[in-house]
């Protein structure tokens, strides 16, 4: 544990040394939004389950509150069983950890809600033959999650890496989290090597401090300090911290 800590301000000290992208993105941010007003209206993303009654699964991702969504986003899990009349969503919540209580909040209703004023992105949607079978591993493993009262804002265990390791249980996601998705590299205080969170190769992270990742979705990746840099050769993009991913728009349509 002492360890781990130490690695967090050391990852926390690199990372100021290496925020030049990260504050280029700053003026993407709300630095002074007062979360109590700020926005947490649905954009009309998802689609209705009432028009849509097959199994379907997505993530989405914002820009985090503040100063730090200079530095990175939240993402959250959400899915609607076959004929649900609701999707579901799973997030990690840092303040209830931090707190002592359980960070995984469930909640029924639109998924695609502004994150306090930041506009949501969708990294993922997945729909077919197979899909309720992968939201009852997805549900499985938010529910097994091992760090709903820990929380780590750098470089983990956090909301990304609750995603993560739920796309990990759900490889046909093939989920490839941006490089914003700072946590998204954290596998754990006793691991570390694994799974990419796209299921399409492997990682090697020392607590999310120091990795790299080489994988079909994530290209190659090398995490310095919680930050990621990184090619994406068969997506045609580059990946800088701060910033997110440049060049082609993927699609976030993904099936079994």
């Amino acid at each position: 544990m002492a360890a781990r800590r130490a690695f967090r301000y050391l990852s926390l000290g690199l990372a100021v040394l290496l925020a030049g992208p990260a504050l280029a993105a700053l003026s993407r941010t709300s630095v002074g939004a007062d979360w109590r007003t700020a926005s947490r209206e649905a954009m009309g993303l998802a689609p209705d389950p009432a028009a849509n009654p097959q199994a379907m699964i997505r993530v989405y991702g914002a820009r985090a509150l503040g100063w730090r969504g200079a530095f990175g986003v939240h993402t959250w899990v959400a899915v609607k069983p076959e004929h649900a009349p609701n999707w579901t969503t799973y997030e990690i919540i840092g303040w209830r950890s931090r707190w002592g209580g359980d960070g995984l909040v469930v909640t029924t209703g639109a998924p695609d809600r502004r994150w306090f004023g930041a506009e949501p992105e969708l990294y993922v949607h997945l729909e077919g033959t197979g899909t309720q079978d992968a939201i009852r591993r997805a549900v499985a493993a938010a529910e097994a999650y091992p760090y709903r009262r820990d929380y780590g804002l750098w470089p983990g265990p956090n909301s990304n890496t609750f995603t993560a390791s739920v796309a990990r249980a759900v490889p046909e996601m093939r989920l490839d989290l941006p490089p914003t998705a700072i946590g998204k590299d954290y596998l754990g205080d006793a691991r570390i090597a694994g799974p990419a969170a796209s299921g399409t190769g492997f990682q090697v992270s020392l607590w999310g401090v120091l990795g790299i990742v080489v994988a079909a979705e994530e290209g190659i990746e090398v995490n310095v300090a919680g930050l990621t840099f990184g090619v994406d050769p068969l997506g045609l993009g580059l990946k800088l911290p701060g910033i997110g991913r440049i060049g082609p728009a993927e699609d976030p349509a993904r099936r079994p």
